[in-house]
C-alpha cells in the first residue's frame, strides 16, 4: 500500500468537477447566408411552455430529413405528434428531457427539465435568436435522439464515455451533417456549428473527424 512521506499531507477529496457555463443566445444580424428550407418555420414568438413539437417546429415533418429516419414514415409522424417541444427561459441550445439529470451533468450545475414524456427542450433565446439553419440541424439531431430512445438505446452513458464518441451523438450529428451538406453549407459554417461549450479542444476535433468536417 502507497504510503505518503513524512508529514506530506494527501487530499482524499475528489477533484472538482469544472461548471459549464451556457451563454444566451445573441440576436441574429443581417441576412442569413444559409437559412433553413423554406418549408421549416419554427414558431420563433412561442412563449415559455409545453406544446405539441409540431406546433413549435412547424413543417418538420415535411422536410427531407424526417422521411430518412429509420422506420416507417407513419410511425415516425406519430412518434413526432406524441412528442412535446418544451420552450424555457434561460440560456442554452436544445436536448431531449432526460427521467431524471444524469449526475455528471448536475455536478457541471447544470439542472435540466426532466421528464417522462417524450420532451425536447429548447432555450427561448435560442428558439428566437439563432439562424434558422442551427435550429433546424439541431431539431433533426435532437429528435433522431427520441427515435434512439424508443428503440432502447441509452443517450447518457456517464463519464466513461467522452459525450462526442457516444455512439448515438455521432449518429445524430453526422446525421444533421449529411442534411447539411446536401443544402450546400460548408465545412466553415459547420466547424462553427459543432463548436459545444462544455468540449474541449481535443474532443471537439475528435468530433469533427467521426462526422466528417475538415478541421481547416
Amino acid at each position: 500500500m502507497f504510503a505518503p512521506p513524512h508529514g506530506v499531507r494527501v487530499s482524499t477529496a475528489r477533484p472538482r468537477v469544472p461548471r459549464v457555463v451556457i451563454p444566451e443566445v445573441a440576436p441574429r444580424r443581417g441576412r442569413e447566408k444559409f437559412p433553413a428550407p423554406r418549408g421549416f418555420r419554427p414558431v420563433r414568438s412561442t412563449a415559455p411552455g409545453r406544446l405539441p413539437l409540431l406546433e413549435v417546429f412547424a413543417g418538420l415533418e415535411d422536410t427531407v430529413p424526417f422521411h430518412k429516419y429509420p422506420g416507417d414514415d407513419a410511425a415516425t409522424l406519430r412518434i413526432a405528434q406524441q412528442t412535446w417541444a418544451h420552450v424555457s427561459e434561460g440560456p442554452g441550445w436544445m436536448y431531449v428531457a432526460p427521467r431524471k439529470t444524469p449526475p455528471e451533468v448536475r455536478a457541471a450545475g447544470f439542472r435540466m427539465v426532466e421528464s417522462r414524456d417524450d420532451e425536447i427542450v429548447v432555450a427561448r433565446s435560442h428558439l428566437t435568436n439563432s439562424p434558422s439553419m442551427d435550429l433546424y440541424l439541431d431539431i433533426i439531431h435532437e429528435f433522431l435522439h427520441i427515435l434512439q430512445r424508443r428503440q432502447g438505446r441509452i443517450l447518457w452513458l456517464g463519464r466513461k464515455v467522452a459525450y462526442v464518441d457516444r455512439p448515438t451523438e455521432v449518429e445524430a450529428y453526422a446525421f444533421s451533417v449529411c442534411e447539411a451538406r446536401r443544402l450546400g453549407v460548408p465545412d466553415s459554417y459547420l466547424r462553427k456549428y459543432l463548436e459545444v461549450t462544455w468540449v474541449g479542444k481535443a474532443d471537439y476535433l475528435r468530433l469533427l473527424r467521426h462526422v466528417g468536417v475538415s478541421s481547416e
